[in-house]
């Protein structure tokens, strides 16, 4: 077979190790040929591609971001889209299938193709870790280790100075990064979008920790809704995509807390640092095992699914699962944290 590869939508630590995987698969046990293509559906329109060898894979596991670019281009919005228009190219350039790599939108894209007839299937990816039919996405883990790394290091200048430290994380519609990277920080407040939480509870929490001669670390991903508020701090404008570009949620909090509790508050603003840097060993693995699960789909025709991680088996899911909205964090697993704020 000669399949065309493409990475979609934000880039994630992990997608070179799928890239990788796949190909070496690819190779070793099928004899297939692979084209890389730029800038995702872009260069699948467009026919920007580049043949990928083991040569051209090799080492590029531990890299961060994509060797292929990446970028939100819609498959059937972009001129030349479609299913007609992609198949033509397809044809024309003699691919035989097409491994798209990506998010939530990447693969709704893909399951949208594939009912179209084309042969697609999917890799979930997504740092934010709120794509269903899949336990754990590819990316989260390096991003939770970041995370969780400079708030240790937040909360050493914040006991030296006796400050209240803030740290706002990516997480636009779900807290899994805010949840996982506060608990292993043993941050003393965590607030996420899927709960509303008052402005004065926080600042209580706050007040708990500090009478008690402690430096209170408080995490909010930039998603998250004070209770009395109607939608997301979005004070930097829109997307080139008509998105809100979210931010300013960990500044209003600080401001807050300072103001009604008289505690020195600092904030820090992680944004895409959680996205770049070398994968964890955990990412590498997860990644690697997809990939080489997307290759055996492609040969077994199983157009319009995805590889998928359940337990710790990789299995093969119908895309629609993983679309049929986004993976929430439930509202027990805030419980269990919720213990450790404050006091």
């Amino acid at each position: 077979m000669r399949i065309g590869l493409l990475t979609s939508g934000g880039d994630c630590p992990g997608l070179n190790a799928v890239i990788r995987s796949t190909v070496l698969h690819g190779v070793k046990s099928y004899g297939d040929e692979f084209l890389g293509l730029r800038g995702g559906w872009r260069g699948l329109i467009e026919a920007d591609y580049t043949e990928l060898t083991r040569h051209d894979v090799r080492g590029i596991a531990r890299e961060g971001g994509t060797i292929l670019g990446t970028s939100r281009t819609h498959p059937y919005n972009h001129p030349g889209g479609g299913p007609e228009g992609i198949a033509r190219q397809m044809k024309r350039h003699g691919i035989d299938a097409v491994i798209a790599i990506g998010g939530e939108g990447t693969l709704a894209g893909a399951k949208r193709l594939a009912d179209d007839g084309l042969p697609i299937v999917g890799v979930p990816k997504t740092i934010d870790n709120d794509l269903k039919a899949t336990d754990y996405t590819f990316g989260f883990d390096t991003a939770i280790s970041i995370a969780t790394d400079a708030m240790d290091r937040l909360r050493t200048t914040g006991e030296s100075h006796h400050r209240c430290m803030v740290a706002e994380v990516m997480g636009r519609h779900v807290g899994w990064i805010a949840l996982h990277s506060g608990m292993a920080a043993g941050a003393h407040a965590i607030l996420i979008p899927e709960q509303k939480v008052d402005v004065d509870q926080i600042c209580e929490w706050v007040d708990q920790v500090h009478s008690r001669g402690r430096s209170p670390l408080v995490v909010v991903a930039e998603g998250f809704i004070p209770e009395g508020a109607e939608e997301a701090l979005a004070a930097k404008g829109q997307e080139a995509d008509g998105r809100p570009r979210l931010g300013g949620i960990g500044e209003f909090i600080t401001a807050q807390i300072e103001e009604r509790t008289g505690v020195e508050t600092r904030n820090t603003t992680l944004g895409h640092i959680q996205r770049g840097g070398n994968p964890t060993g955990y990412d590498r693995v997860l990644a690697t095992r997809f990939g080489m699960k997307a290759l055996d789909l492609a040969h077994e025709a199983a157009w319009g699914h995805m590889a998928s991680l359940r337990g710790t088996e990789i299995v093969k899911v119908d895309l629609s699962e993983a679309i049929d909205g986004l993976k929430e964090v439930p509202a027990e697993r805030y419980e269990e944290a919720k213990i450790l704020f404050g006091r």
